[in-house]
């Protein structure tokens, strides 16, 4: 009675938690395209790389002039002329000269703006590939259900034959209390598998922002090279880490350049109108002036020396972010060849797992074997299943970090068929700095309108 109750039980459990809604099903690829779309990190990061373009804006209008205007009234009891005076004037000031500093900040913060967007891009490739982790960990824990809810039936089945063997004193009641405790123990094995299952949804949910839906294990894994070479050679050409820290270094090349450059002397100009009531007429006004430093007390020389430094640590980051990515597709190769190796094991060992069990049970009937013997070669047979199917999710998940670690996990380079976000699209309307009045600066707004939560 205790053995039907609860492999009805584990049958309703099984309903809850693991049958699909109905409808059309999620595939990995239906993942994918919702954890790009929904991410938060995502719009974040694109909105600190929409920040670093400003900074390009900035930099370009420091090479344009600023025009100011002010306003003074005054009021003098003196008795001498007029009491009241009000003064209006409009100055323009801007930069005629300084030996190039001004375009090697805007060449510096371009190489700025790129490695942001090479980081947008990392951090593209991390978002993709936790959600390709929590597709494949749900649909682990989805398996693992449907497995111990079979061994309960299993285990069902054989406490009901003790139960009949010992009624005509084939066994002992040692037996059938050994059938009865592994029932228990594969009672508890369930309630363990559903209570994964119900973490890993709540994982994917969080990931992928939605719940989910009938998800599929993918048949085939992605195309990959066949050598671990071949998988360097294309993670140096087009891994974004590695492409950041080469525009890194590249800025800072350029600070050190803008650093050197302190000590010289910048020429500006000056023009300007004033307007007094008391008087006739307008005031003109228009000035050149060149000047530098002199002495600085050291700091120019220690800004140069920082600079300097600073370009050296870039290096050498850049050497180890090199020989770091190549470890990365080593040891990803690694991961998945072992993945590889394990199941094919483990395909041998179900197989052979599968005639024990089926010859023990046979044996048993008979009076050949106990009931022990049954119970321990169907939890062997059970055990191996369980490898077989990590074996398999493993190599999914590792299949696809070699796939990051080569630069190559993108929407793009999955053609996920989502709408991508294009960088360009907003670098282009401000790298000129325009207006806040102007054709360009109301293209601007409409494009801010359409990227809002994105």
């Amino acid at each position: 009675m205790f053995g039907q109750k609860f492999s009805e039980f584990s049958c309703i459990l099984v309903l809850l938690f693991s049958t699909p809604s109905f409808g059309a099903a999620d595939t990995l690829r239906d993942s994918l395209r919702n954890a790009y779309q929904n991410s938060g990190l995502l719009v974040q990061n694109r909105a600190l790389l929409r920040a670093a373009d400003e900074k390009v804006a900035g930099a370009v209008a420091a090479l344009r002039p600023v025009i100011s205007w002010s306003s003074k009234y005054s009021y003098s009891s003196s008795g001498v002329g007029s009491p009241n005076v009000l003064t209006t004037s409009i100055k323009a000031s801007w930069l005629l000269y300084d030996f190039g500093q001004s375009e090697l900040k805007i060449d510096a913060v371009k190489e700025t703006v790129l490695a942001t967007r090479e980081a947008l891009v990392s951090i593209e490739q991390d978002v993709l590939l936790r959600a390709v982790t929590a597709h494949m960990k749900y649909r682990r824990a989805v398996e693992f259900v449907s497995l111990r809810s079979a061994n309960v039936d299993l285990i069902v089945q054989e406490l009901r034959a003790a139960q009949g063997r010992f009624e005509v004193g084939e066994v002992t009641r040692t037996d059938l209390a050994l059938a009865e405790a592994r029932l228990a123990s594969a009672g508890a094995g369930f309630a363990a598998a559903e209570g994964d299952l119900a973490k890993a949804a709540a994982e994917f949910q969080a990931i992928v922002g939605q719940k989910p839906n009938n998800l599929i294990t993918p048949k085939n894994l992605p195309d990959l090279p066949q050598v671990v070479d071949a998988a360097i050679a294309m993670a140096r050409a087009n891994h974004p880490a590695l492409k950041r820290m080469k525009h890194t270094v590249a800025a800072t090349e350029l600070n050190l350049k803008i650093s050197q450059l302190a000590n010289q002397f910048t020429v500006t100009s000056a023009a300007g109108l004033t307007d007094t009531d008391s008087t006739s007429g307008l005031a003109r006004s228009f000035s050149v002036t060149a000047g530098g430093p002199i002495y600085s007390g050291g700091s120019i020389a220690s800004a140069s020396r920082a600079a300097m430094a600073q370009r050296d640590g870039a290096r050498a980051e850049l050497h180890v972010t090199r020989l770091n990515i190549d470890q990365l597709v080593r040891n990803s190769f690694v991961l998945l060849d072992v993945a590889r190796a394990s199941g094919e094991a483990i395909d041998r060992q179900i197989q052979a797992a599968s005639v024990a069990f089926r010859g023990v049970r046979e044996e048993a009937s008979l009076g050949a074997r106990t009931t022990l013997d049954v119970l321990n070669a169907e939890q062997e047979l059970l055990d191996a299943r369980v490898s077989r199917i990590s074996a398999s999710i493993d190599e999914q998940i590792a299949s696809y970090t070699v796939l990051a670690s080569m630069g190559k996990l993108t929407a793009i380079s999955l053609n996920l068929g989502v709408k991508t976000y294009d960088p360009n699209e907003y670098y282009n309307l401000v790298e000129t700095a325009p207006i806040a009045r102007s054709k360009q600066g109301a293209a601007l707004d409409r494009v801010l309108k359409g990227l809002a939560g994105n």
